[in-house]
């Protein structure tokens, strides 16, 4: 275990021999070595001055060091050397983390590098970014980089009471199954997959609880990619059904463990058994708003004391019955008019239907419709016309949560990916939601978590929106839960305090693979699309692995990048190297010259 400590001043001299054995490592000549020296010679007086660090392993050997210098808001990497026989082997990694985040707590908001040539592909892949050249560089021998030190977002402090690690419950089919949807299946195969989401429910796990196996080689490269260590990994214990948490209470040892650690228990979303494994009292009055119904009642109630003049809400109806519904939606399309059709819950989108006047007559009346819909009640909804610029923003979000305290804290607003009505993914950071449409989406979302905080529900949530032809949004549901875009900014929030701030980070739910792979093969697919998205400057991390065992195979992923044009090139390798993965398996064409 390699470990980071303050330097000491005796060790100036062993400190400095250190540093000229790691720059001659790169093949510099003895004369240009000599002219270094006395630079890059660390005098006693200067260890404390320069806030100088080391990394030191088990038996107390130095394996490198760094150095913090200047004063807030700029300051500089100094120094960042490691022991030959150390290299690769995440030292520098280590010293790097640690002087960032040195650097965000002392107030520093600029941190300049000047590298060795030689490390240019490491900060790189730390995530400094370049600086541009001007006459105030670097000596021509070195790189200059730069990155922004940002402590923790607020945010991501408050969700787990002060920034700690928490426990991930990912009881995702549990949650769907308390409110009886007709659009799951019974067995919730495909919550189970989404379940792996529980790797990113904060910032940093300390443990993840999954109903399903999953592959030792994915929580290894999440691990890397994200700066954890230490996560403890419970899976396989629920293979089929939505009982997560009881399978849990019925081992008594690991319930112990994972609410003995004094840290707290974050799931999908709340449950009864959640509850019960918690002593968290259980109100299922909490999630009424899970309702599409009672969620556009508070919509209305809302927008009836004024104040958001961005905001428009659609038209809902309640259907008495299927022929009910059959006769608002047959009247609609005789007028021309496209339709919403909504279950009463659903999740990513099931439930929800868009119907337009000529899908009607093409299907032979709105009864024919209705009959390849799921059971259960519906709602019938107006449609909001879209933009006619076809890439115009047209789904959004706002995520935010109640505290325990019952404060509301907003996360932010993101861009969702959504076609024909079901969620595919969402792209949250600087600049992925239009500036028009920021302050409205921004001002509703906090006027409903101060709505649900009295109603009395604590835990994260969001207010889905789609942008209308006039430039107005129209909140469509709330979600009393985590979601995927809440899992883009908890990546977002960690990558910001790991790499420096700045980042855009995208949730895909589903890319898919153009053949099913072994374990093996599948750990190497994600190694070789890490490496591809770091070469572009961006970060690739799998998100929900177990896909890709389906017969149909998929992976979730999430990228980062701290612009969208490279964030749509590291989406656009990652499908491409999903898909490519098949080509080995594709039959061999015959040679035209060769003999029948």
């Amino acid at each position: 275990m390699v470990e980071v400590r303050a330097a000491r001043a005796a060790e100036a001299a062993a400190l400095t021999a250190l540093v000229l054995r790691s720059k001659a490592h790169w093949g510099y000549d003895p004369r240009f070595l000599a002219a270094c020296a006395e630079e890059l010679r660390i005098r006693p007086d200067e260890v404390a001055a320069r806030r100088i660090v080391v990394a030191e392993d088990a038996e107390g050997t130095v394996l490198g060091l760094a150095s913090l210098e200047g004063a807030a808001p700029s300051a500089t990497l100094g120094l960042l050397f490691v022991e030959p026989s150390a290299m690769r082997q995440g030292v520098g990694r280590l010293l790097y983390r640690d002087v960032l985040r040195r650097a965000a707590e002392q107030g520093v908001r600029r941190l300049v590098i000047d590298a060795d040539p030689h490390a240019a592909g490491f900060y790189r892949a730390m995530g400094a970014v370049a600086a541009p050249a001007s006459s105030a560089g670097p000596a021509p021998s070195l790189v200059r980089f730069e990155t922004a030190p940002a402590p923790l977002a607020d945010w991501a402090r408050a969700w787990t009471g002060g920034g700690g690690r928490a426990v991930h419950v990912g009881n995702v089919a549990e949650f769907n199954a308390q409110f009886g949807d007709p659009s799951l299946d019974r067995e919730q195969s495909a919550a189970h997959h989404y379940s792996c989401l529980a790797a990113f429910y904060s910032p940093y796990p300390s443990a993840l609880v999954l109903p399903r196996a999953v592959p030792a080689g994915w929580t290894e490269l999440v691990c890397r990619q994200l700066g954890w260590s230490g996560v403890e990994v419970y899976d396989g214990l629920v293979e089929r059904g939505p009982g997560l948490v009881d399978a849990v209470r019925a081992r008594p040892a690991l319930a112990a463990r994972l609410t003995g650690a004094g840290e707290p228990l974050v799931p999908w979303g709340l449950t009864r058994p959640f509850g019960r494994l918690t002593g968290r009292p259980w109100r299922p009055e909490e999630l009424r708003y899970e309702s599409k119904a009672a969620a556009h009642g508070l919509f209305e109630r809302i927008l009836a004391e004024g104040g958001h003049p961005g905001i428009v809400l659609p038209a809902q109806v309640r259907a008495a019955g299927r022929w009910a519904a059959a006769r608002l939606l047959a009247a609609r399309a005789r007028a021309g008019r496209s339709t919403v059709l909504k279950s009463e819950h659903g999740v990513g989108g099931s439930g929800t239907t868009v119907v337009t006047a000529g899908q009607v007559r093409a299907a032979g009346g709105a009864r024919a419709v209705l009959r390849r819909l799921p059971r259960g009640p519906l709602l019938v909804e107006e449609y909001v016309g879209a933009p006619a610029d076809p890439d115009a923003a047209r789904d959004l979000t706002y995520d935010g949560f109640v505290d325990p305290a019952g404060r509301v804290h907003e996360v932010g607003a993101a861009l969702m990916d959504v076609t024909a009505g079901a969620y595919r993914g969402a792209t949250v950071g600087p600049g992925a939601v239009p500036q028009w449409a920021r302050e409205p989406l921004l001002a509703f979302g906090a006027a409903v978590g101060r709505e649900l905080a009295a109603a009395g529900y604590r835990g994260w949530f969001d207010v889905d929106f789609v942008a209308d032809a006039e430039g107005r949004l129209a909140p469509t549901e709330t979600n009393l839960r985590l979601t995927g875009p809440a899992i883009a900014f908890m990546v977002a929030a960690r990558l910001d305090a790991l790499r420096g701030a700045g980042h855009l980070v995208r949730i895909a739910d589903r890319v898919e693979l153009g053949a099913r792979l072994p374990e093996a093969q599948l750990d190497e697919l994600c190694a070789d699309l890490a490496r591809g998205c770091a070469e572009l400057g961006a970060v690739f991390v799998p998100a929900i692995p177990t896909g890709a065992f389906e017969p149909a195979p998929w992976l979730g992923v999430l990228v980062a990048a701290r612009s969208l044009a490279v964030l749509d090139a590291a989406e656009a390798l990652v499908r491409s190297g999903a898909a490519a993965v098949g080509a080995m398996f594709d039959p061999v064409a015959p040679d035209p010259a060769s003999p029948a």
